[in-house]
C-alpha cells in the first residue's frame, strides 16, 4: 500500500473511532424522526388528534378557512394565561389540531436548550386540548418525540450542540470521501465485484471487512448528502459562501412594514387571504405573528410540486398594517443557488422522494451502527499481536539431543 493511501486509511480509522458513537446516535434518532409526525400522533392521540370535520375523511388534506385561523388567535389572545401566540400551525389533515407556539426567552448560555410552549386547539370547538414544553427533555409520551428531535438537532445542548453537530458533519464528509478512496479497487471485473459484494459464511473478521467495504460504497452518496445538509443546518456560514461563489444567493434580509404607522392593524384573516390569493392551489400551513409592533406577518404555504412536504417552503411576508404583500420566496422559481439550499431539508429527511425516500433514510440511519461495529472488529483484529509460531517438535527434540 502506498504511503498516501496508508495515511488516508489512518485518517478514516481515527475519524470513525472519535466520531463513531455520535454518528450512531445521529443515525438512530434520524431513522426514528423520519416518521416523527406519525409516531407523535400515535403516542398522543388525545393531544394531537380530533374527530375530522363533517363531510371529510380522517387523513384527508385540509384547507383551513382564514376566518377560523383568526378565531383561534382571538380565542387564545383573550384567554388568561395564554395570549396571542408567536406562531400558529394549521391542521394539515382532517383530524389534526391547531398548534400555537409561544417563543421562549433568551437562554443564559449557548449550551442551554430553549423551551417553547406548545398549545393544542381543537379546530371544531376551539377547545384547548392540552400543551407541552417543546425542548424540555423527558421520556413521557408527550415529550418523547420532542426529546428525540432536540437530541438529533441540538444534542439537547442549544446552539452549542449545533456547533458540535456541524463538526460531526465535517467528520462524516471526511469519512465518506476517505472511505471511497480506500475502497477503490483495481479496475478488473473480479476486483470490482469483490469490492461491491460480501459473502456469508466467512469468519467474523473477514465478513466484517467485506460488509464494511461493500456497504460503505453503496451508502457513500447518501452520507455525502447528509453530511453537507447537516453542516448547512447547523452552521450555514460554513456552506453558503461556497454556494454563493457558484451561484449568487438572494440576500436574506428581513423586510419591514411599508404602511404608515397610523394605518392600523391588519386582521390575520386579511393577511392569510392575501397569501392565499397568490397561491390559490397551495395550502396555507402556518402563520407567524409580528414579533413587535410595526413588523410584518409571515405566512408559510406548501405548493403542489414542492419537494418539501408538511409546511412547505413558500414564504409570503405581509404588511401588518394594510395587508399588502412585501416579499415572496417561491421555491419553484428560485435562483439555482437558492433552490439548491432549499432542497437540503427535504433531501435530508427523504421526504423529497415520498415514502420511498423516508424508508431509504431510515435504513441508511441504521448503517452508522453497522459501520461502527464492523470497523471496531477490524481494528481489534489488526491490533491483536500475531502469535509467535511454535517450534516443531522434531526441531525441539534435536536441540535437546545436542544439548545432552
Amino acid at each position: 500500500m502506498s504511503p498516501t493511501k496508508s495515511l488516508i486509511r489512518t485518517l478514516h480509522l481515527w475519524a470513525g473511532l472519535v466520531f463513531g458513537t455520535l454518528l450512531v446516535l445521529q443515525g438512530l434518532t434520524g431513522s426514528i424522526l423520519s416518521w416523527r409526525h406519525e409516531l407523535d400522533a400515535l403516542l398522543n392521540p388525545g393531544l394531537l388528534q380530533v374527530a375530522p370535520p363533517p363531510h371529510t375523511r380522517q387523513g384527508e388534506t385540509l384547507r383551513v378557512a382564514p376566518a377560523l385561523v383568526g378565531d383561534v388567535g382571538d380565542m387564545l389572545a383573550a384567554r388568561e394565561g395564554y395570549g396571542r401566540p408567536n406562531m400558529l400551525m394549521l391542521p394539515e389533515h382532517a383530524g389534526d389540531v391547531f398548534i400555537a407556539w409561544y417563543r421562549p426567552g433568551k437562554t443564559a448560555s449557548i449550551w442551554q436548550q430553549g423551551v417553547t410552549r406548545q398549545v393544542m386547539v381543537d379546530p371544531a370547538t376551539l377547545a384547548i386540548l392540552g400543551e407541552r414544553r417543546w425542548g424540555e427533555a423527558g421520556l413521557s409520551r408527550p415529550q418523547l418525540l420532542p426529546t428525540l428531535f432536540h437530541l438529533h438537532h441540538y444534542l439537547l445542548a442549544g446552539d452549542g450542540g449545533k456547533v458540535v453537530l456541524a463538526v460531526e458533519g465535517v467528520a462524516l464528509l471526511v469519512l465518506s470521501i476517505t472511505g471511497l478512496i480506500v475502497w477503490w479497487p483495481k479496475l478488473t471485473r473480479s476486483a470490482i465485484w469483490h469490492a461491491l459484494s460480501f459473502r456469508l459464511g466467512a469468519s467474523w473478521p473477514k465478513f466484517s471487512f467485506q460488509l464494511h467495504r461493500a456497504a460503505g460504497f453503496w451508502c457513500a452518496p447518501v452520507f455525502l448528502l447528509l453530511a453537507v445538509s447537516g453542516i448547512y443546518f447547523n452552521m450555514p456560514a460554513w456552506v453558503t459562501p461556497a454556494v454563493n461563489a457558484l451561484s449568487p444567493l438572494t440576500p436574506n434580509d428581513k423586510p419591514a412594514n411599508r404602511s404608515a404607522p397610523d394605518a392600523g392593524a391588519a386582521a390575520p384573516q386579511a393577511v392569510l387571504a392575501a397569501a392565499q390569493a397568490l397561491f390559490p392551489e397551495g395550502r396555507v400551513s402556518r402563520l407567524n405573528y409580528p414579533a413587535k409592533a410595526g413588523q410584518p406577518y409571515e405566512v408559510r404555504v406548501r405548493q403542489p410540486g414542492e419537494w418539501r412536504h408538511g409546511d412547505g417552503a413558500t414564504r409570503i411576508t405581509v404588511d401588518s398594517g394594510d395587508a399588502t404583500v412585501l416579499r415572496v420566496v417561491d421555491p419553484l422559481r428560485m435562483r439555482p443557488g437558492d433552490r439548491f439550499l432549499s432542497w437540503m431539508f427535504p433531501l435530508h429527511t427523504g421526504e423529497a422522494l415520498g415514502t420511498a425516500g423516508r424508508v431509504l433514510i431510515s435504513l441508511v440511519g441504521l448503517m452508522p451502527l453497522v459501520f461502527f461495529v464492523t470497523g471496531l472488529v477490524m481494528w481489534i483484529k489488526f491490533r491483536r499481536p500475531k502469535a509467535k509460531p511454535r517450534r516443531r517438535a522434531t526441531v525441539a527434540s534435536s536441540q535437546d539431543s545436542i544439548a545432552a
